[in-house]
């Protein structure tokens, strides 16, 4: 492992789980699974999504950020790096929590794929209803 001093923060979302790294003092440059952050999202919606924290604190070019993201698909991922990157901020700065708490970035979205219920076609959806 690395001598230098980091602070970590994990993040999850649906199946996504991001392991979020902060190296104070870089260039504001953000790696996830050792790519560039622009290569590996290609939706401008999801660099927004998971750079808002950073934005929020005003914290843009102060650390270099590296992201360990496993499972889900792409929007779930970047949530899961979202509250990663917020989860290490506060660790960085307790200050940072009212700020962050009033955007909603502590708040761990519990959404997920409901289950399959037996008799159904999918979660809810029922087979037609024949009456002859």
């Amino acid at each position: 492992m690395e001598d230098t001093q980091y602070y970590e923060g994990l993040g999850r979302r649906k199946t996504a789980t991001a392991r979020v790294r902060l190296f104070p003092g870089g260039d504001g440059s953000i790696l996830v699974n050792n790519k560039p952050v622009d290569e590996y999202f290609s939706r401008d919606g999801d660099l927004k999504h998971l750079s808002e924290p950073l934005i929020i604190t005003n914290n843009t070019g102060r650390f270099s950020v590296t992201v360990l993201v496993k499972g889900g698909g792409i929007t779930g991922q970047a949530g899961a790096i979202r509250l990663g990157i917020a989860r290490a901020l506060l660790k960085v700065d307790p200050e940072h929590r009212p700020v962050l708490r009033k955007s909603g970035l502590l708040t761990r979205d519990a959404r997920a794929k409901e289950r399959k219920k037996p008799g159904l076609k999918r979660a809810r959806k029922a087979p037609q209803y024949t009456k002859r």
